[in-house]
C-alpha cells in the first residue's frame, strides 16, 4: 500500500463556506465513495446546465433576470467543477517531465504563426 500524503478536497465546504478535506488511505471507504458519488453528480448537472444554457441563450428572448439566473447558476457549477479538478488533479500519481531529445522546449512556430 501507498502513503497518501494529500488531503482530498472534498466536492462541498463547511458551514462556513471554507473547503473539506478528507484524509485517508481508503480510497472505497464510506467518506471517500460519498465524495465520489457527489462529484459525479455536480459533473451531470453542470453538463446539463450548458446544454440549457446553450438553448436558451439560442433564443434570444430571455429577460434580464433570467440571464441573471442563469449567470448564477452557470458560476456555482463551474465552480463546482473547478473544485472538482483541483481534487482530482492532486490525487494524481507524480509524472516525470517528457524528455526532449534535442533538449528543445517543444515545436518552434515561426513568428508569422502568432500575427
Amino acid at each position: 500500500m501507498t502513503t497518501h500524503n494529500e488531503l482530498r478536497l472534498l466536492p462541498w465546504s463547511g458551514a462556513d463556506g471554507k473547503p473539506c478535506y478528507l484524509s485517508t488511505e481508503d480510497s472505497g471507504g464510506y467518506l471517500s465513495r460519498l465524495a465520489d458519488n457527489a462529484e459525479a453528480l455536480q459533473l451531470e448537472v453542470a453538463a446539463e446546465l450548458v446544454e440549457h444554457a446553450l438553448e436558451v441563450l439560442g433564443d434570444g428572448a430571455m429577460e434580464p433576470n433570467e440571464l441573471r439566473l442563469l449567470a448564477m447558476d452557470v458560476t456555482g457549477a463551474l465552480r463546482d467543477v473547478r473544485r472538482v479538478a483541483i481534487s482530482r488533479g492532486r490525487r494524481l500519481p507524480p509524472t516525470d517531465p517528457p524528455s526532449s531529445e534535442g533538449g528543445d522546449e517543444g515545436p518552434r512556430l515561426p513568428a508569422a504563426a502568432f500575427g
